[in-house]
Parts: structure tokens; C-alpha cells; sequence
């Protein structure tokens, strides 16, 4: 009975992982606008915005990472559904490959993003733009984007090889609800 009690408790605690990634994903495309918008604004008025492209550069590498991991599991990442549902019974086995290999590339992604993090701040690298940017604050956002993307792909498998599914919601080829 307590299994069960802190198994649904970590899926309630890495759904809202998930859900915070794509909402702060959303926050960020909103502050791309605002980046935009105000950069129009200070050329119209003649105003000069040092940085700006290079900011919404960064808030866009935010959001795509932020984004990873919601849109794993609501199945907005390709995936080759046709494929898999050709296989019949050998299903299954396709996906624990695809979810081992997939969780191994993203650990090593992470591994490496939060690696780049450390020399860049280590080193006091910065943006070769106008603003000068300490790289290790846009390379947190990799980092931490592709850590809940590891995160993602390793729930998916656990719960494919516990449970026998995964957690993918929106499967959009060759699905049927026989």
C-alpha cells in the first residue's frame, strides 16, 4: 500500500515537472514577443536596444528546452507511430529500445550541457554580441531543459517496463481504441 502511495506521488510531482517546463516554455515565447515589440518600438522612436536579438535568441533556446519534456508526453515529439503499430506484438520491445537509446543520449546531453555550464562559468566566458551575456546563464537553461528531458525519457521507460505503458498521451497514427 505505501508502493503504491509514493508511486502516485512521484507521478504527481514529475506531471508537474512537466507541466512547469511547458509553462515556463510558454512564459519565455511571451518575452520573445515583448523582446520584439519593444525592439520596434525603440527604432521607432529612434532608441537604440543593444542585445535584443540575442536576448529572444536566448528566451527561444529556453523555450524549445523547457518544452522538451511536456511535449514528449503529450506526443507532440516525432515519433514514427506507423512503425510501431506495423510491429503487432513486437511492439514493445521496439519501444523499451527506443526509450534505452533515447534515455541514454539525453543523460549524455545532460551530462554535457551542465558540463558546459561549469567551464563557461568557470572560464568567465561571455556573448561574443553587443550585450556581453555571462554564456553560463542561457547555457542553465540548456542544461536544466535537458536534465527534465532525461528526466522524461527515463519515466517513460520505467513505466514501460513496469506497467507496460508509457506515458505518452496523444498518439496520432495508427492508434485504435478497440
Amino acid at each position: 500500500m505505501a508502493v503504491a502511495a509514493l508511486g502516485r506521488t512521484l507521478r504527481r510531482i514529475l506531471d508537474a515537472l512537466y507541466f512547469a517546463g511547458g509553462v515556463i516554455a510558454a512564459l519565455f515565447l511571451i518575452a520573445i514577443l515583448a523582446l520584439i515589440v519593444s525592439q520596434m518600438v525603440a527604432r521607432w522612436t529612434g532608441a537604440v536596444f543593444p542585445g535584443a536579438t540575442a536576448y529572444a535568441g536566448y528566451c527561444m533556446a529556453a523555450a524549445s528546452f523547457f518544452a522538451f519534456a511536456y511535449a514528449l508526453n503529450h506526443g507532440a515529439h516525432i515519433r514514427v507511430s506507423l512503425v510501431l503499430h506495423a510491429l503487432g506484438k513486437y511492439r514493445r520491445w521496439a519501444e523499451l529500445w527506443c526509450f534505452t537509446i533515447a534515455s541514454a543520449l539525453s543523460c549524455y546531453f545532460a551530462w554535457y550541457a551542465v558540463k558546459a555550464v561549469y567551464w563557461s562559468h568557470k572560464l568567465k566566458d561571455v556573448s561574443q554580441g553587443q550585450d556581453a551575456t555571462p554564456l553560463w546563464i542561457p547555457q542553465s537553461v540548456m542544461a536544466v531543459g535537458t536534465i527534465m528531458l532525461a528526466i522524461a525519457f527515463i519515466d517513460n521507460l520505467i513505466r514501460l517496463i513496469v506497467q507496460g505503458r508509457h506515458n505518452i498521451e496523444a498518439e496520432t497514427v495508427g492508434e485504435h481504441s478497440d
